[in-house]
């Protein structure tokens, strides 16, 4: 009986092996994207065409920047009124850390720092990065 036992377990453990469900090799892991969300305050009398002006500015570095996989955009609409006045968000996902890191110092990126301090509306900002964990 044990040894049909074992010989049970044998064959299930490389017939799994052979799935490729299970191996004793490390596998190679994808590096993780990652999030960078960016929370602005404008000024109350910024207008929607002033605002609409930089956040098509932001919109266009996923476009001139690689490594950037997606730009989403929107204004906070809870209503548990904790936002502290920041009222518009960018979320932008990059392929993987080394791809934000090297946004951070690009030249597009420099520009739309300028963009915003040139619009005259910018007040304040918060940046958090993370990777995401799904959970489903």
């Amino acid at each position: 009986m044990r040894r049909h036992l074992l010989s049970s377990v044998t064959a299930l453990a490389l017939l799994v092996a052979g799935l490729g469900l299970f191996s004793l090799r490390p596998q190679a892991q994808a590096p993780a994207p990652v999030r960078h969300v960016v929370v602005f305050k404008y000024k109350p009398d910024a207008t929607p065409a002033q605002i609409q002006q930089v956040t098509d500015a932001f919109r266009a570095l996923a476009r001139s920047i690689p490594g950037i996989t997606a730009f989403e955009d929107g204004v906070n609409n809870s209503p548990e009124g904790k936002n502290q006045g920041f009222t518009h968000v960018y979320v932008l996902t990059f392929e993987n850390a080394a791809a934000r890191d090297a946004y951070l110092p690009h030249p597009e990126h420099k520009k739309f720092g300028q963009v915003i301090g040139k619009s005259g509306i910018f007040v304040d900002a918060f940046v958090v990065d993370y990777v995401p964990h799904v959970t489903r």
